[in-house]
């Protein structure tokens, strides 16, 4: 399975901020839509991702001034992407080796879609719950 598969079971709405956005305002964007991180962009380019993480790490470090801060001053850049053709097994090796638990999700320049690592495991999961079935129902009909 691919992660454009993955997309297809997903909302259309990406939640995202543009690079001059104030972080206060990206900040209160992540919380009333309850989410971890979302994609920065610059137009439909993908330049960065602004993360919980990222906002602690510069509220412990510079402290509530950089609340007004512009969001490319405290997002991860450049973005770790992945194209909609990839294999969800390489989505979640790629998540593992580069520690990170967002994805956008690129085709050529533009934004498709965005996964977590919550997204790809529960595909897992169930993949394994069906394979598993599937060799109940094998071994009970033999």
């Amino acid at each position: 399975m691919t992660i454009a598969a993955i997309l297809e079971g997903k909302p259309r709405d990406i939640v995202s901020v543009e690079a001059g956005t104030r972080v206060r305002d990206a900040v209160a964007l992540l919380s009333e839509r309850r989410i971890g991180a979302m994609p920065v962009l610059d137009g439909e380019c993908v330049v960065g991702i602004i993360s919980e993480r990222d906002v602690i790490h510069c509220l412990s470090s510079d402290g509530a001034a950089m609340l007004d801060w512009p969001v490319s001053r405290v997002m991860t850049a450049p973005a770790i992407t992945i194209e909609s053709h990839v294999s969800v097994l390489g989505a979640l090796s790629q998540m593992t080796r580069r520690r990170v638990r967002h994805l956008p999700v690129v085709d050529g320049e533009r934004l498709a879609g965005f996964v977590s690592i919550g997204d790809l495991v529960a595909w897992r999961i169930s993949k394994i719950e069906q394979e598993a079935e599937a060799m109940r129902d094998y071994i009970q009909s033999a």
